[in-house]
């Protein structure tokens, strides 16, 4: 069967159970802050399990495309070493929302497995939870006897809570769970070992394919169990390695899902892969097993970071973002490394991929140009940084060039000052630091295999256990950072349902149904659900409504946010309300909501004026909406004209003069909407029934769930502010509207104004500002002119007063020069005329003291001289510091008064 065979036969099969089946939700995890990528198949039906949203079917299944990179499921660093192991893999998965429980669940999945997939029953073994007493748990006997109707007792093997019991964090839904695990050996290594000794103990050909959770219990924070109210089944089948067994592989990669793209690697490089290569001392060599692992790594990761691309996600320095930077930095690395790849590939391979995945997920085809860009630049841009790191480590090697990083260190020397000493004493024994290793990785990119590799080609070797304790302290800082400590809710109401009232009204009366203590960063909020509410909660880049609770008694209590986590609105106070049980006003600040509504639908009418100006392929790829301004970001290959800005802004104030009606229809079925030509955005999840939004069906009709004007009159005016680059291939427009339109036009004004005063109030000012500025560049040019004849004239003077000391032609002397740049001219002039030259100027400019010092190269080498080591010294006298090169250095200070004891003490190195 082929892989295509093989995931549609799982899908048919649950259909004739008759389980929904649905679309994957996308890799990009929003409105959870608890996580960045889906990384379960479960995830989409989190807010199903912990009781806060209804299951649209009782039985539902799917393949869901899961990112396993960062967190619990940190599994980077084995990718492509093993055979196992992905960032980006599918989950097959079938699902019971209080339907059907561990019998049928267990039916099945035998069923599936050795009827429809015809696996060899004697090679399959299942586990169950064996109890825990300690929790207070009683072993899963009921599994254990389902599992006696099909298996041998021999393959039913015991799990402790470790392996067989599943928990979806420190806090919620949790279960026990049952694997099934296939023993891929041959039949003379299965007649010497029993499989059942191989089972969870990491042996490659021994793997778990399908792990079935039975979910009936709920923890708490305090760590105690209480029964669900509803059980359920979550079960999760890895794809890749499923077609590996199916396909009597030994590994995932040598299936039909991976070989496409490693045999265009292998082509395209010119290396031959060994997929029985073994690392160095194992197999067939060195040389062979890293070209292996590095075409797994980036067959691996280009799926990962075009899915995740695809979903919204573009590489970047912080949280998501930096996750998907690091894995395409790491495939870029191996290329480069293994492969000889030394200008860009690894976009190449994005339209390959989205072939293969056409029909499955096509989010990934429909942007593939899009997606290859994005990746293209990311590859230009670490290639460069790559060789800036290359060019710092052979400045690091070069000892004679460190020599005057640090030539005196105070008591109270700097955690900067001691790195740098660290690094010398690292040098002097030839070992590369642990934080310097940890610099190339952090800045540079370089992972401490890469740094290990180039030590030992030049004879060194490296601090690992130095690196590791750098990276465990970045990671104790960032985790000290995110830390938040969640409470668990507090019910006052056992109807737990949430209406939203905000699409018709900012004023609401409500109960408060549950709370929760929240401490994060060392403060204390709290986080209220109320039955129903008019606050809209952050989502779809619009951000939440602040207002008030009020209450009968006349206690106020301030909302400063709104954000929805798992499907939940949830309220953010500062204090917890007296009258947790009375019913209150839920008043949403109307003025705030007002300019939001404003920004939002011109966000709409911003994106079909883009379509219409700069063609269809303009797509959004991210926004922000809040009461001062809208940002909007957006697919494009170039920087939008002013004359494209321009006919941008006239379409979308035409709209708005145009004063078109809000058309807005509820629950919509999504295909049905499709069918509409309402435009969708990549990356959202939408449910069966959505929200449309109209303004004029021939202009804008978009999937919305935010908030917006009754008729496009309100906003009054639309200004854009700005338009820049934020990625490659994405550009970002900022724009106001309304009373920040006419704000900014009364700051522009009152500009102009103030320029015509200062002009004396010309006819035409842009004609008078730029006279203005052609008359300053030629007296600049005067003026240089001038110091440049004095500092020639200075050339002269001083090289006649220089004094021939030991060997050494020494000037010390004070100029008049405005400048720090013409100080360093008229050096460099010396240097030129005068032959082993040690010159120090110093000179007061504007009030500040200045230090240069210039050393012939020659001096540098035979006498030991060093401008950088000397610089610092006489600094000293100024109250400064300063730093250059062993040549040539400069340094700065506060106390002028100090330059003739400068220029007393440079002699002091002559002798």
């Amino acid at each position: 069967m082929t892989a295509q065979q093989i995931r549609q036969a799982f899908l048919d099969f649950f259909a004739s159970k008759g389980h929904t089946i649905v679309p994957s939700a996308p890799i990009v995890v929003k409105n959870d802050p608890t996580l960045m990528f889906t990384n379960a198949g479960m995830n989409q039906f989190k807010d199903v399990f912990l009781g806060e949203a209804a299951a649209k079917a009782p039985r539902v299944a799917d393949t869901q495309r899961c990112l396993r990179v960062s967190g619990k499921h940190n599994d980077l660093e084995e990718v492509g070493v093993d055979t196992y192991h992905h960032t980006m893999f599918e989950m097959l998965g079938n699902w019971s929302f209080g339907d059907y429980f561990k019998k049928e669940a267990i039916d099945w999945s035998w069923e599936l497995l050795t009827s429809v997939y015809g696996l060899e029953k004697d090679r399959l073994y299942v586990t169950y939870f064996e109890g825990d007493e300690k929790e207070g748990l009683a072993k899963d006997q009921e599994a254990y006897d389902f599992w006696k109707q099909y298996v041998a007792e021999d393959h039913i093997l015991p799990g402790n809570k470790k392996d067989n019991f599943w928990e979806m964090g420190e806090t919620g839904p949790c279960g026990p769970c049952s694997e099934i695990h296939f023993d891929g050996r041959t039949d003379e290594e299965r007649a010497k070992v029993s499989g059942a000794e191989l089972v969870n103990n990491d042996d490659p050909n021994v793997i778990e394919i399908w792990n079935n959770v039975f979910m009936q219990f709920n923890r708490l924070k305090d760590s105690s169990l209480h029964p669900l109210p509803a059980r359920h089944v979550d079960t999760g089948m890895g794809f890749e390695r499923l077609v590996r067994v199916l396909q009597g592989k030994t590994s995932n990669y040598d299936t039909d899902v991976f070989m496409p793209l490693i045999e265009f690697i292998s082509d395209k490089s010119g290396k031959t892969y060994y997929p029985e290569a073994l690392p160095p001392g194992e197999g067939l060599g060195g040389a062979d097993w890293n070209e292996a692992v590095a075409m797994r790594v980036m067959a691996d990761h280009i799926r990962a970071i075009s899915f995740a691309i695809a979903d919204g996600q573009l590489p970047s320095n912080n949280k998501a973002g930096y996750v998907i930077r690091r894995i395409l930095r790491r495939a870029v690395r191996y290329s480069y490394q293994y492969l000889g790849f030394k200008e860009p590939f690894l976009n190449q391979l994005v339209p390959l991929l989205a072939e293969q995945f056409k029909g499955v997920f096509d989010e990934l085809y429909s942007q593939k140009d899009f997606v290859q860009k994005v990746v293209l630049e990311e590859e230009f841009a670490f290639l460069r940084t790559l060789e800036s790191g290359l060019r710092r480590f052979n400045t690091y090697f070069d000892i004679s060039n460190e020599q005057g990083i640090v030539t005196h260190i105070d008591e109270d020397i700097s955690e900067h000052v001691k790195i740098k000493r660290e690094n010398i004493e690292s040098r002097r024994n030839g070992i590369v630091s642990g934080n310097f290793a940890f610099e190339l990785s952090d800045t540079f990119g370089f992972p401490l295999d890469l740094t290990e590799l180039i030590a030992r080609e030049k004879g060194w070797t490296v601090d690992a256990e130095g690196f590791h304790k750098a990276l465990e302290l970045q990671k104790s800082r960032s985790r000290a950072a995110t830390a938040i400590d969640t409470g668990d809710w507090i019910l006052l109401k056992e109807d737990d349902t949430v209406t939203f009232t905000g699409y018709d009204e900012t004023e609401t009366v409500a109960h408060i149904i549950k709370y929760r203590k929240v401490k994060a960063k060392g403060k204390e909020q709290f986080q209220l659900v109320l039955d129903k509410t008019p606050f809209y909660a952050e989502s779809g880049g619009q951000v939440g409504d602040t207002g008030d609770l009020i209450f009968p008694d006349g206690e106020i209590v301030k909302t400063t946010d709104t954000k929805k986590e798992n499907g939940l609105i949830v309220h953010f106070t500062d204090e917890l309300p007296e009258s947790l049980d009375d019913a209150l006003t839920a008043y949403v600040d109307p003025e705030r909501r007002f300019n939001i509504n404003n920004n939002h639908s011109a966000t709409h009418l911003l994106h079909a004026a883009m379509k219409q100006v700069l063609g269809s392929h303009v797509n959004q790829k991210g926004s922000l909406v809040n009461a001062d301004y809208l940002r909007f970001d957006f697919s494009h290959f170039s920087k939008v004209t002013e004359e494209e800005l321009a006919q941008i802004e006239i379409i979308v104030n035409q709209k708005i003069r145009e004063n078109i009606f809000l058309k807005e229809e509820r629950d919509v079925p999504y295909q049905q909407a499709l069918d509409s030509g309402v435009t969708a955005l990549f990356g959202e999840k939408y449910g069966d029934f959505v929200r449309v939004i109209t303004f004029d069906d021939s202009f804008s009709k978009e999937l919305c769930g935010g908030t917006h004007v009754k008729a496009t009159g309100q906003i009054g005016y639309f200004k854009i502010i700005s338009e820049s680059a934020v990625a490659a291939g994405v550009r970002r427009i900022e724009a106001i509207t309304g009373a920040g339109v006419e704000k900014y036009i009364n700051e522009q004004s009152q500009l102009v104004h103030q320029l015509k005063e200062l002009l004396k109030n010309p006819k035409d000012i842009a004609k008078s500002i730029e006279t203005l500025l052609e008359e300053n560049n030629r007296l600049k040019k005067e003026i240089e002119k001038a110091v440049n004849e004095k500092a020639s004239g200075l050339k002269t003077e001083l090289a006649q007063k220089a004094e021939s000391v030991n060997g050494i032609n020494f000037i010390a002397q004070k100029v008049a020069l405005p400048n720090a740049e013409a100080i360093k001219t008229l050096a460099y002039h010396l240097k030129d005329v005068v032959n082993d030259l040690f010159l120090v100027l110093v000179a007061d400019i504007d009030g500040k003291p200045n230090i240069t010092v210039m050393v012939a190269e020659n001096l540098v080498k035979e006498r030991g001289l060093n401008a950088g080591n000397i610089v610092r010294e006489l600094a000293k006298e100024v109250q400064g510091g300063g730093g250059g090169q062993p040549f040539f250095a400069t340094a700065g200070g506060k106390d002028v008064s100090g330059l003739d004891r400068v220029l007393e003490k440079a002699r002091g190195f002559l002798s």
